[in-house]
């Protein structure tokens, strides 16, 4: 263990899954095939929507942010993952690591606000269809959506200011991929009950609240939707927000698991619980950003036209 000092930390070693060849294999050809999609997928929704004129609406506008988010955050992450499966021990330095779990969290924590955001669309959409246009103008889902990066952004300079402040000075080696937060918070040498009080807070903001927002607006879209006479209006306005409560469910499901419960030192039995954080944590990381291209043009009769209406003129122009 490199050190500085005598004293402190100035690299860590990400384990990930080296006490477990067979499945590194395995998962380096799983995840560079899932990342490669992610590209694709959300790299073609972006331009679909930004291509189509009739889809510069706010639920598309938030939607492009998802998509965006997702490249960003496991472009952040994955290429470090695929770096830990070519080498016995990554060794990442101490900086490097904070960095990446910087920009990680950011994303992550602007995801949660921005899902909220998106439910409070579908609620103004469903419950309010003919004031919809007024209030959901340029000049409100605009700001929404920044207050979520700014959001993002905030916590995640709280939350990595707290961690850079601990001595790392007994282990550097981090049962993960990447600079996960709780997997270095549970390497520190000094108490960190700042950093849980601190996490617990970040979690009622960034996770509960909009919890909160996105189930109470679900509450009343189904009272709305259970309203509608015809079978066929119930139908088309519960496609309108089926794609984002499927995204919900997903994304929220996984990271609960991961930050619901901040530990401050590692439980008996660590290495098994290790290992089921480390893989619950791929999905949240890697599948879940793969997924929701597919999620959403699939729940979405718009998207697939205007994919088909851009490919149409592609292939047009070609010949």
């Amino acid at each position: 263990m490199e050190r500085t000092n005598g004293s402190v930390v100035t690299e860590f070693v990400l384990a990930g899954l080296s006490a477990h060849p067979k499945l590194q294999t395995v998962y380096l050809a799983l995840i560079l095939w899932m990342y490669l999609m992610i590209l694709l997928g959300n790299g073609v929704l972006i331009s679909v929507i930004v291509y189509d004129s009739h889809l510069h609406t706010a639920m598309y506008f938030f939607l492009c942010n998802i998509s965006f988010l997702d490249i960003c955050y496991t472009s952040s992450s994955v290429p470090l993952i695929l770096d830990s499966f070519l080498t016995v021990r990554k060794r990442v330095s101490f900086s490097g690591c904070m960095v990446q779990m910087f920009l990680s969290f950011a994303m992550g924590v602007t995801e949660c606000v921005l899902l909220g955001m998106m439910a409070l669309d579908r609620y103004v959409a469903i419950c309010y269809p003919l004031r919809y246009p007024a209030i959901m103008t340029k000049g409100a889902y605009v700001p929404m959506a920044t207050a979520c990066w700014v959001s993002g952004l905030v916590d995640s300079v709280v939350q990595t200011s707290l961690a850079m402040q601990l001595p790392f000075c007994a282990n550097n080696i981090v049962n993960h991929f990447v600079c996960e937060i709780l997997a270095i918070l549970k390497l520190a040498c000094a108490d960190i009950s700042v950093n849980v009080i601190s996490m617990a807070g970040s979690n009622l903001i960034v996770l509960v609240i909009p919890l909160l927002v996105i189930s109470i607006s679900y509450i009343f879209i189904v009272a709305t939707i259970l309203r509608i006479p015809s079978t066929e209006g119930k139908r088309k306005a519960f496609s309108t927000c089926s794609a984002h409560l499927t995204v919900v469910i997903l994304f929220y499901g996984t990271i609960f698991f991961m930050y619901a419960k901040p530990k401050s030192k590692s439980s008996v039995g660590a290495d098994q619980q290790d290992i089921i954080e480390v893989l619950i944590s791929l999905v949240y990381g890697v599948v879940t950003p793969m997924l929701n291209p597919l999620i959403y043009s699939l729940c979405n009769k718009d998207v697939k036209a205007a994919v088909k209406n851009m490919l149409g003129r592609k292939i047009s122009d070609g010949l």
